[in-house]
C-alpha cells in the first residue's frame, strides 16, 4: 500500500515530467507557426548578404570565401551548374535535396526551405540539420550562376549554451527532486499527528494537543481537530454525570421504598403510620415511573427524525386546554392564571410541543407560592408564533440561567427541587423546542418570578 508520502512525491515527479513535455510540444509548436517563417526570412536576408559581398568583387575563389564564413557558425552547400556539390564547415545529417528546387535556384529563385520544412512534434525544426532546412539563393561566379544553399551550424552556435541549459535543467530536476522529498514531510508530518490522535481519541483519550502552528488548510484542520477532541471531551463529561445523577435519581426513591417496605413489616404498626409509609412508597413509584417515562421521551427526542405524524394546529387552543387540565393544582395553592391567547397555528408534532406547555405551566406553579400569578401570552407575529410563560414565584440566580436546561441541572440556591421533580422537564423543552427550529430564552429574579419566552417558525 502506497503512503501519502510516496503518493506526493511521485504525483510531482509526475507533474514535473508532464509539465517538461508539455512545454517542449508548445515550444515546438510557437516555432512552426509562429518563428519559423521569421527565422527563414532573417536567413535568406544573411544569404543574400554573403552573395552580394562576394559578387561585389571579393577577388577570392568562393570555397575560400564560403571556408572563412564557417568560422561564424554557418554551414554551406554549393551547387555549380555542371551539379558538381560542394560542403564547406559541418557535414549535413542528411543531403538529400529535390534537384527541381537547386534547378529553380540557379535559374535565379530564391529555396525557402526553413519556413517549407514540414512539421514535426518531437523535433524542434530549427534544430533539424538537413539540407531541405536551408535558405538557397543565387551566387554569380566565374564558372556562372551556383546554388549556395545556406543554414545555421547550431552546433556550433549554441553548443556551449546547449550545455549550459542542458546541466542547467538536470539541476533543476534534481534539486526539484530534493525539495519535493524534503518538501514532503512537511505536508505528511501534521498529518501523521493527525492520524495518531485519532488512535488517541478512539482509546478514549480526548485531552490532545498537536502542537501544529500552521495557518495554511492543515493549520486549521488540526485545530479544527482539537476543538472536536474538546467537545468529545466535554461530551463524555456530561455522559458520566448524566449516568451518575440518573444513578443518583434512582437510588434515593428505591432506598426510600425499601425502608418503609422493611418498616411495613414491623409488628404492631399503628395503621396512620402504615397508611403514611404507603403513601410514601405510592410516591416514590411515581416519581420513579415520571423518571424513566422522561428518560425515554428524551431518547426518542434524540433520535427523531420521523415528522410524518406532524400536522397543523392551533398552539392558542393547545395552551387553554393545559390551562384548565392544571386548574386543579391552582387551586390547592390558591392561584391565578391569567390568559391573551391569540390563535397562532403553526406546523409540528402536536404531542411534543403539548409536553413544553405542560412543563412550563407545571414549573410555574410548582415553584410559585400560594396566592400567587402565572400569565401565559400567545401571539401570531408575522414568521413565528410567539408563547410566554411567567410567574411570580422564588426565580432563577443569574449565574444558573445558562445551565437550566441541561439534564438534572440543580439550581440549590435558586430553586429547591420537590419530590415529584426529576430535573429533565426543562431538557425536554428545549430538545422539543429544537426539534421544530424553535427557540427559548429565559429571564429571572429572585424572588419575583420567572419568564420563559418560547419562539416557534410558522
Amino acid at each position: 500500500m502506497r503512503t501519502l508520502y510516496s503518493r506526493i512525491i511521485l504525483f510531482a515527479l509526475g507533474i514535473m515530467v508532464a509539465s517538461a513535455l508539455v512545454a517542449f510540444w508548445v515550444t515546438n509548436l510557437y516555432y512552426h507557426f509562429n518563428l519559423k517563417s521569421e527565422n527563414d526570412e532573417k536567413i535568406t536576408g544573411i544569404a543574400k548578404n554573403i552573395a552580394n559581398i562576394y559578387e561585389s568583387g571579393s577577388g577570392q575563389p568562393l570555397g575560400d570565401y564560403l571556408d572563412e564564413l564557417t568560422a561564424l557558425g554557418y554551414q554551406f552547400h554549393v551547387v555549380e551548374p555542371d551539379g558538381k556539390e560542394y560542403q564547406y564547415g559541418a557535414s549535413f545529417r542528411s543531403d538529400r535535396l529535390d534537384q527541381k528546387d537547386v534547378t529553380n535556384v540557379l535559374h535565379g529563385k530564391v529555396y525557402h526551405g526553413i519556413a517549407a520544412y514540414p512539421w514535426k512534434i518531437n523535433v524542434t525544426g530549427f534544430f533539424d540539420n538537413e539540407l531541405k532546412n536551408t535558405v538557397g539563393v543565387p551566387v554569380q561566379t566565374d564558372k556562372g550562376t551556383v546554388a549556395m544553399f545556406v543554414r545555421p551550424n547550431t552546433q556550433l552556435q549554441f553548443g556551449e549554451m546547449r550545455t549550459f541549459l542542458a546541466i542547467m535543467l538536470i539541476l533543476l530536476l534534481v534539486l526539484s527532486f530534493l525539495l519535493i522529498l524534503f518538501g514532503s514531510r512537511f505536508i505528511v508530518e501534521p498529518i501523521k499527528r493527525l492520524a495518531a490522535a485519532t488512535r488517541k481519541i478512539a482509546g478514549g483519550n480526548y485531552h490532545l494537543k498537536l502542537g501544529i502552528e500552521r495557518k495554511d488548510e492543515l493549520g486549521r484542520l488540526s485545530k479544527d481537530f482539537q476543538t472536536m477532541a474538546h467537545g468529545l471531551a466535554q461530551v463524555e463529561e456530561k455522559r458520566q454525570e448524566f449516568v451518575s445523577n440518573v444513578s443518583h435519581e434512582i437510588q434515593s426513591p428505591l432506598t426510600s421504598i425499601k425502608g418503609f417496605s422493611q418498616a411495613l413489616r414491623e409488628e404492631g404498626l399503628p395503621d396512620e403510620l402504615r397508611t403514611h409509609y404507603l403513601e410514601i412508597i405510592e410516591s416514590e413509584s411515581t416519581r420513579l415511573s415520571s423518571l424513566s417515562q422522561q428518560l425515554l421521551t428524551l431518547s426518542f427526542l434524540d433520535h427523531e427524525t420521523d415528522k410524518s405524524a406532524w400536522s397543523s394546529f392551533d398552539i392558542s387552543e393547545q395552551l387553554n386546554g393545559t390551562a384548565a387540565t392544571t386548574a386543579w393544582q391552582r387551586q390547592e395553592k390558591n392561584q391565578t392564571i391569567e390568559l391573551d391567547l391569540e390563535p397562532a397555528v403553526i406546523h409540528g408534532d402536536p404531542k411534543l410541543l403539548q409536553l413544553v406547555w405542560t412543563n412550563l405551566i407545571g414549573n410555574a406553579i410548582r415553584y410559585t407560592p400560594d396566592g400567587g400569578l402565572i400569565n401565559v401570552r400567545c401571539r401570531d407575529l408575522r414568521n413565528e408564533a410567539e408563547v410566554v410563560v411567567s410567574d411570580t414565584g422564588i426565580g432563577v440566580d443569574e449565574k444558573d440561567l445558562p445551565n437550566l436546561f441541561e439534564r438534572f441541572y440543580k439550581a440549590d440556591t435558586a430553586r429547591t427541587r420537590t419530590e415529584k421533580s426529576t430535573g429533565l422537564g426543562l431538557s425536554i423543552v428545549k430538545k422539543v423546542l429544537e426539534l421544530h427550529n424553535g427557540t427559548i430564552e429565559v429571564k429571572s429574579t429572585p424572588g419575583e418570578g420567572t419568564t420563559f419566552t418560547c419562539r416557534l417558525p410558522k
